[in-house]
């Protein structure tokens, strides 16, 4: 693809959002998982040591109740290995970061270890995708242990206390709800697909399509995720599920969108996210026994692995990122270092908080932050003298802001900032008692040095991969739409062939809707035609109707000539 076709008048420079970053969002359909997760796992160690007297530990054992936090929108075949590896990782960065602080008191040492984990975690958690909290809270658990008085025979108990929480965390997560309802990550993801489906049904448009297709897409990749306990025979549960996503994949690809369409999928949503059974639809175009074969499955598990390696390769579009990261946070370490702050993890931990997928969102971030911990702080100054007067008001704190933060995250990140912040700052108070000017004003200095500093690393270390990211993207949906007008083309094409001729564009053209939204919001880079990146999507979504519609042997010829 030569420069005349990718290069436009983009601006290198974007004007950034003062307001929009702020508003408040419709609530997440399932926050109150994380949220229930977090303090349950974080109660049972908590009390654990109280009864014990040594509630001093809790930092090590908080490390390890944190992990519930992850892994809620994947079904649980996936995230029993998924919270498993984020306790892992979470013990393997604790552990580091303990090691260090046992044999060094170097401020400048630590800040940079503390930088340098936090861009590996940075890196690792997007390579991954491992999704919401993502690398802040690795971030916040292995920069606060850098800078914790430590000897090295200290370090294997406290390490032991992480995993202990951990395994409380895992079960918590993945075991107790899966008892309850074995398919709920499945029925959600389908009840999204359904809604969306429904969404474009009755507002037809380039935009509610494009979300449509995200929806449908990741409603497959939880199905194919989730495998099956018997592969030759499907559940009738199961294959209801896939039927219903046939169903809404369906209405989304139909050149015109049915109205009517809207109320009868909203419907099976309501009844999909329910408790009560599976809604059972009609037979739709390729349900049939194809639909459920094992390659698909076979492909969705290995997928997580080749992600990683793309992420980690040279030329990663991620590298800048983790680059930004670790000179943010080192930064802003040595900032606020020098500016006489007691505790410059907290500075470390602000700046690792900013970097999203490009400077746009960065600035976002920065803004809800900082934010956030301004009001955060307030908070935690009313209720300190409360939380001092006994260990269980502490915990009750704890539990409480916990339980706040992920309910109110969802609404827009400043506003879970908002309960976090005073978490944060109770934590210290197991080990003891701090002067509470002290820990405010520190705190206050440290967000705003964090932020500004974090921010200005965001501006300053470009991004220029993310316009190969592009590039890219758009030649991989042309060599998958290629793909499936060859299959159509095909005198009589199988169910299974145009199924994943199918998914394989859906994938792409998700692909390139990231990659290029990614660039929208980045600087000093090269600039994109939007002329390409439209032309591409909208021939794809025209060749997905066409594989919608080809369901008998012959590929009608004006369908053929449209694609």
């Amino acid at each position: 693809m030569s420069d005349t076709t990718i290069r436009s008048a983009r601006p290198a420079v974007r004007r950034l959002p003062l307001t929009g970053p702020l508003r408040l969002n419709r609530p997440s359909d399932m926050w109150f998982k994380p949220a229930t997760s977090v303090v349950v796992a974080t109660a049972v160690p908590n009390l654990v040591l109280l009864a014990l007297g040594r509630l001093d530990l809790v930092m090590y054992t908080m490390a390890g109740s944190l992990c519930a936090l992850y892994g809620h929108n994947l079904p649980y075949a996936r995230r029993a290995g998924t919270v498993a590896g984020v306790v892992l990782g979470m013990t393997l960065g604790l552990g580091t970061a303990l090691v260090v602080a046992s044999l060094t008191g170097s401020a400048a040492v630590l800040i940079a270890v503390g930088a340098l984990l936090a861009a590996a975690q940075k890196l690792l958690c997007d390579a991954t995708r491992i999704g919401p909290p993502g690398p802040v809270i690795f971030t916040f658990v292995s920069s606060a242990a850098l800078f914790v008085p430590q000897t090295l025979g200290q370090v294997p108990g406290h390490l032991a206390l992480t995993l202990g929480a951990g395994a409380v965390a895992w079960l918590v997560a993945v075991v107790a709800p899966a008892l309850v309802r074995r398919d709920g990550p499945e029925r959600r993801a389908t009840a999204r697909a359904l809604n969306a489906a429904a969404a474009h049904a009755a507002d037809p448009g380039h935009t509610t399509r494009r979300a449509a297709v995200t929806a449908v897409h990741a409603a497959w990749q939880t199905l194919l995720a989730a495998g099956r306990p018997t592969p030759a025979r499907p559940t009738p549960a199961r294959r209801a599920l896939e039927r219903l996503v046939v169903h809404a994949e369906t209405s989304v690809l139909a050149s015109e969108p049915d109205p009517a369409d809207a109320a009868r999928l909203r419907e099976w949503a309501r009844l999909t996210r329910a408790r009560g059974p599976v809604p059972t639809p009609p037979p739709a175009p390729g349900t049939g026994a194809e639909l459920f074969g094992l390659d698909a499955e076979r492909a969705a598990r290995d997928s997580g692995f080749r992600t990683l390696l793309r992420g980690l390769a040279p030329g990663s579009p991620l590298l800048p990122v983790a680059a930004r990261t670790l000179v943010g946070c080192a930064l802003a370490g040595y900032v606020c270092s020098a500016a006489g702050v007691g505790r410059p993890y907290w500075a470390i931990v602000t700046a690792a908080s900013l970097y999203q997928a490009n400077v746009t969102l960065s600035w976002n971030r920065t803004l809800q932050r900082t934010l956030g911990n301004l009001i955060g702080v307030l908070v935690f100054a009313a209720v300190l003298p409360v939380a001092r007067t006994t260990p269980l008001a502490l915990i009750g704190f704890c539990l409480l802001f916990g339980f706040a933060a992920e309910a109110l995250i969802t609404r827009n990140y400043w506003l879970g900032s908002v309960a976090v912040t005073p978490m944060a700052l109770l934590v210290l108070e197991y080990a003891g008692s701090h002067p509470a000017g002290e820990l405010i004003g520190d705190r206050v200095l440290d967000t705003v040095i964090g932020a500004a500093v974090g921010f200005l690393a965001a501006v300053l270390v470009t991004n220029r991969r993310a316009t190969g990211r592009v590039e890219r993207a758009l030649a991989a949906a042309e060599q998958a739409r290629a793909h499936a007008v060859r299959t159509l083309a095909a005198p009589e094409p199988t169910p299974a062939a145009l199924d994943a001729a199918r998914r394989r564009l859906t994938g792409s053209l998700v692909e390139l809707r990231e990659a290029d939204d990614t660039a929208a919001g980045e600087w000093w880079q090269p600039a994109l035609s939007q002329e390409a990146v439209l032309a591409a999507e909208q021939a794809g979504h025209r060749t997905l109707a066409a594989t919608a519609k080809r369901r008998g042997p012959t590929l009608p010829a004006q369908e053929n000539g449209a694609v």
